[in-house]
This record gives structure tokens, sequence and C-alpha cells, in this order.
């Protein structure tokens, strides 16, 4: 039994932390501003946002990492060490995490697959292992692939984690809600991407973000549930977001959305945090509904 089911026998569903975008924005990122360069450049506020999440009792508390691939660095014109960004980030993380389980973020890079871009899978295989490589080094507990719209990239993102390491690892894709149900920006419907990621044996299949609500990821979540028993990993966010004085805000409180908490527990979520515009204060509040839903359960 591995950590993750160790603490999933004890505690039947965890709590994840919340975003980590939003959070550096309040602390000065800039938009110009690459967030994993403050991994290197102001690591102050990194530890910050992951000892926030920690107060807020997460049980896993990912990583500044979600952008640090070589191709996507290279873009913003970051021309240090892409395993040396990779691996300060887990050590920030873990620095502040205590008890909670650390798992490390990896995105999209941001570029496309032929033939729609330029790039091959053994191109964004070897991109993919550059990264691993230094969230290894950092002694991460675990692995979240998230965000993904291709499943194509998410099983590249998948096939260097399970090569170069013995980590945990999760694939979290990011859907958005058509008049023909969910789907990714790339049309893959819950159905095809569940399927599509279980045959490389993840250890967590989810969703995060995307342009749906968390009414909408209760749904999701019924779905993927269909096609397999892997712990269900569900990040929302704080709502769909607005344009308010020319910036971009997720309106949804920590209230609103913790009510919502206990249909996604029986729609079969196990691993439950936020993305976009979540703060510590909405992981508080949904560890105290988590909490509080077993509590009623056991008095029942």
């Amino acid at each position: 039994m591995n950590k993750l089911q160790r603490l999933l026998k004890k505690k039947k569903v965890l709590v994840a932390d919340g975003a980590w975008g939003t959070e550096l924005i309040k602390r000065g990122l800039a938009v110009s501003d690459v967030p994993e360069v403050w991994n290197l450049e102001n690591p102050f506020f990194v530890k910050e946002i992951a000892k926030s999440y920690r107060d807020a009792d997460a049980d896993i508390i990912l990583t500044n990492t979600f952008g640090a691939n070589r191709l996507k660095l290279n873009r913003t014109g970051f021309k240090g060490d892409v395993k040396e960004i990779n691996r300060i980030g887990v050590e920030l993380s873990k620095e502040e995490a205590g008890s909670s389980l650390v798992f490390a973020s990896i995105g999209p890079t941001g570029e496309l697959l032929k033939p729609l871009g330029n790039f091959n899978e053994a191109d964004f295989i070897e991109v993919f292992t550059q990264q691993v490589k230094g969230l290894v080094e950092g002694k991460a507990d675990g692995v979240i692939i998230e965000t993904m719209s291709d499943v194509k990239e998410a099983l590249c993102a998948l096939e260097a984690v399970k090569k170069n390491s013995s980590l945990l690892v999760g694939v979290s894709f990011s859907f958005n809600k058509g008049h023909k149900g969910f789907a990714t920006m790339m049309g893959l419907s819950v159905e095809q991407a569940v399927k599509a990621v279980l045959e490389k044996k993840p250890d967590i299949i989810g969703a995060n973000c995307g342009s749906v609500t968390i009414e909408d990821m209760i749904d999701i979540t019924r779905i993927m549930k269909k096609f397999t028993s892997l712990p269900l990993w569900i990040k929302s966010n704080a709502g769909l977001p607005l344009i308010k004085d020319k910036k971009t805000i997720y309106p949804q409180t920590p209230e609103e959305i913790t009510s919502f908490i206990p249909d996604l527990i029986e729609a079969g979520a196990k691993i439950i945090g936020g993305c976009c515009g979540t703060t510590p204060e909405h992981i508080k509040k949904i560890r105290e509904k988590v909490d509080q839903y077993f509590e009623n359960s056991r008095r029942k």
C-alpha cells in the first residue's frame, strides 16, 4: 500500500491545495513575469503559499512548477537550468508541507503535436523527462499532470514520469461545457479521456480548471466514476471568471464552493481541492466541510 492509499484508507476523502497563479499575483507577480522563475528569485513568496495551504490543513500540496518545461520556459526567454527550477520548486513546497504530501505540478507545453504543430511525441516525452528528473531530485511524493486538453500530450507526460521515476502519478484534464456535453479544447469527451489514460496505469484520474462550475464538476465526477475505480482528483475554479475593473476575478466565495462538497463526495471524488481563484480560505472551508460530512455520516 502506497502513501496515498494509506492516507485514503485513513481519511476516505483527501483535501488538496488551491490556486497558485492567483496567489502569486496577489504577491506581486506581473503579467510579464514567469511564475516558475519565482522559485529562484522570490522563494519566500513561493514558500508562503505552500505554508498557507498547509495551515489550511490540506493533505496534498502542489509545487510552483506547472509551466516549468523547456518549451514553455524558452518562449519566455528563460536561459537557466530547467532541472534546477523544478528541483527547487519541489524543495520549497516540501520545506513548508509538514506531514502533507507534495505532488509536483506538470502542465501542458503550450505547443501542439504534429500535424497541428511542429513537435512529435518523442519531442514531448524528452521535454517532460527533463522536467521529471528535476522533480525527482527534489524528492516529490507524487506528480499531478494537470490542465490537459490533448490526450496524446497527457500520455507523453505520463510516460516520462513512469520511465524516469517510481512516483505516484495522476492525470487531470480540463473540460469545457458545450451543447454536446463536456469536452476538452481538443474535443476529447470525459469518457474518452478516462479510457485513453487508463491503459497507461496512472494512480489517479481527475479534472481541474476549465470553463465549468463546481456543479459541472459533480457531473464530470459521476461520468468518470462509471469508467474507473481509481481515486478521482477534482479541483474546480472559484466560479466562471469575470472581468471587473480590467482584472479577471473568480467570484465564488468559500461558502458557495463548499455548499457543493457533499454532492461532490457522493459523486465519487476522493481528492478535492481548488483551481483558479481559490484561496487558502477556500481550502480551509473545504477541509471543514469534508470533516463535517464524515462526522455526520458516523452519527447516522
